[in-house]
């Protein structure tokens, strides 16, 4: 009888972590703003292009399902209240970017606190990995996204994904 009792803890048990995976599981396809959400792409596309052709490389162009990802990213941002690549278990970057149709390769900027697109421009200028993918050669495509969720304090939470679409 005590074999059995331990048996059904175990089962019990297993049950209970593979629950918590698939609750912790992020899906990759684009979810309404829970919050205030907008297209930041135009307002920040002027300054990625002067930075671009000062260093002699292409402008980039608006694309719209980079935007849409980025609004995505920004979107699980302000509703985790976290500023994060990656939120969840087996949350996956490449797989986020192909569920969601973004040309690759593919690089993803994230900032929190910035009032405006100027603003989340320059905090990513000043640093180096995320200069570094605003210059990537291999990128055509730029789509940028803030969202604010009030649940999260109203802080602006950024995301940019550069594309090889464009």
């Amino acid at each position: 009888m005590q074999h059995l009792s331990t048996r059904r803890h175990f089962l019990k048990a297993g049950a209970f972590l593979l629950l918590a995976a698939l609750a912790g599981c992020v899906s990759t396809k684009p979810e309404k703003p829970s919050g205030n959400g907008s297209d930041q792409t135009e307002a920040t596309l002027g300054y990625v292009n002067a930075l671009r052709k000062g260093k002699g490389l292409a402008p980039l162009a608006n694309d719209p399902v980079a935007a849409t990802a980025a609004l995505a990213q920004a979107n699980r941002m302000a509703r985790n209240g976290k500023m994060s690549h990656l939120i969840g278990v087996g949350d996956s970057f490449l797989n986020r970017m192909k569920g969601q149709g973004v040309a690759l390769p593919a690089a993803e900027n994230i900032a929190a606190g910035q009032d405006d697109a100027e603003s989340a421009y320059q905090a990513w200028y000043r640093s180096p990995k995320h200069l570094e993918n605003m210059l990537g050669s291999g990128y055509r495509g730029l789509g940028v996204a803030v969202v604010r969720n009030p649940a999260s304090g109203n802080r602006p939470y950024w995301a940019m994904v550069l594309s090889s679409s464009g």
